[in-house]
């Protein structure tokens, strides 16, 4: 019988092991569950969304019914200080991350990637990966109609805006009326900013006015 040397053995069983370590190595990257998405549609009140409440509440419903049961979700917006209530930042709101999108891709590792903090583009929000929660694209410049206004409410740094809550979150969400909101572009395209989640103010807070700028009423979820 030939003797198998010790290297020779050694070398045999990591090769034997390696496809199967690939397999399993892919596989768990495939099954990593959704943790972001854009609304695929808005609750249908323009910038009412019944406040961050209301807005929690529209994320979990759409990411219990696309099969996720678990966790707790939370509407990427952030509100205005006023009427003895403190300011709220969006990126306070979201957990620490990783976040992962329908089909298992990450959108990013952590708070601060999410933000650029420490190097810029350190995120994959944009019209190939920034998902609805069905795993479906996002409408974007060029499209019909183009959806890709996000209502935020924040800066680029994921915090609540300076000035009045008419005119930076539409009454802190609650109102489908007068005022206007910040929005991002989730293809990171059009109207001269390409940011995701700061890029221009909505022509009012109406679903009519949401539309007028290239929205449709949709905002980030994530799960917390």
């Amino acid at each position: 019988m030939k003797k198998i040397t010790l290297p020779t053995f050694a070398a045999a069983v990591l090769l034997a092991a390696s496809p199967a370590l690939s397999s399993a190595q892919q596989q768990a990257q495939a099954q990593q569950p959704m943790s972001f998405f854009i609304t695929s549609v808005g609750p249908g009140d323009g910038a009412n969304l019944g406040g961050l409440e209301g807005a929690d509440g529209h994320c979990e419903a759409l990411a219990r019914a696309a099969g996720v049961t678990d966790g707790i979700w939370r509407a990427y917006l952030s509100t205005t200080a006023g009427g003895g209530q403190a300011a709220v930042n969006a990126r306070d709101r979201i957990g620490d991350g990783p976040w992962h999108n329908a089909s298992g891709q990450m959108i990013a590792g952590s708070v601060a990637d999410l933000h650029g903090d420490v190097h810029r583009d350190r995120n994959q929000i944009n019209k190939r990966y920034a998902l609805n929660e069905k795993g479906e694209q996002v409408n974007g410049q060029g499209d019909s109609p183009n959806q890709h206004d996000i209502l935020t409410g924040s800066d680029s740094h994921g915090r609540a805006l300076l000035g009045r809550a008419s005119t930076t979150t539409c009454n802190n969400w609650t109102s489908n009326d007068a005022g206007t909101a910040m929005i991002g572009h989730s293809d990171r395209s059009g109207g001269g900013n390409s940011s995701w989640n700061a890029a221009h103010p909505t022509r009012s807070c109406s679903q009519e006015g949401l539309v007028g700028t290239g929205g449709a009423g949709l905002f980030y979820c994530f799960k917390s």
